[in-house]
């Protein structure tokens, strides 16, 4: 056995997060939280989901909106995802973990780069998380 408890010439571990709706994770930081991005075909519509570094829990995040900038075939497109409340969870605007837009144009686009400009979850802000649409940027899955 190796130092850190890997066996000689053993590929090394990876931890995979699985999105718990079948979307595209975007890891925040350093795995300690997680956005899954849904599209629903049948509303057209993208809905993200602010998850905990594992992919199991729902967090709450106090922003109003969350602003995504896409380029789509060499064109600039910007979604702006707004918070969604649930009085079934007691989730309300400014306490969620849901957020969506009407996005349509995602259906024919093919994949597509992106940046999420900006989400604070728990007195953490995290700013120009770059992602690729539908591969996401957790390379760890």
């Amino acid at each position: 056995m190796l130092e850190g408890g890997g066996a000689a010439g053993a590929a090394p571990h990876h931890h995979q997060h699985h999105p718990p709706h079948g979307g595209t994770a975007i890891e925040l930081g350093n795995e300690e939280y997680h956005i899954e991005l849904v599209f629903d075909e049948t509303s057209g519509t993208l809905q993200a989901y602010v998850l905990d570094a594992e992919m199991e829990n729902f967090v709450r995040s106090p922003v109003p909106s969350i602003e995504i900038s896409a380029t789509v075939k060499g064109v600039g497109r910007s979604l702006v995802l707004a918070a969604v409340a649930n009085p079934e969870t007691g989730e309300t605007v400014g306490d969620t973990s849901l957020f969506e837009a009407p996005a349509g144009w995602v259906k024919s686009s093919g994949p597509f780069d992106a940046v999420l400009n900006s989400i604070t979850i728990r007195g953490s802000t995290f700013t120009h998380v770059r992602f690729n649409y539908p591969k996401g940027n957790d390379t760890d899955g």
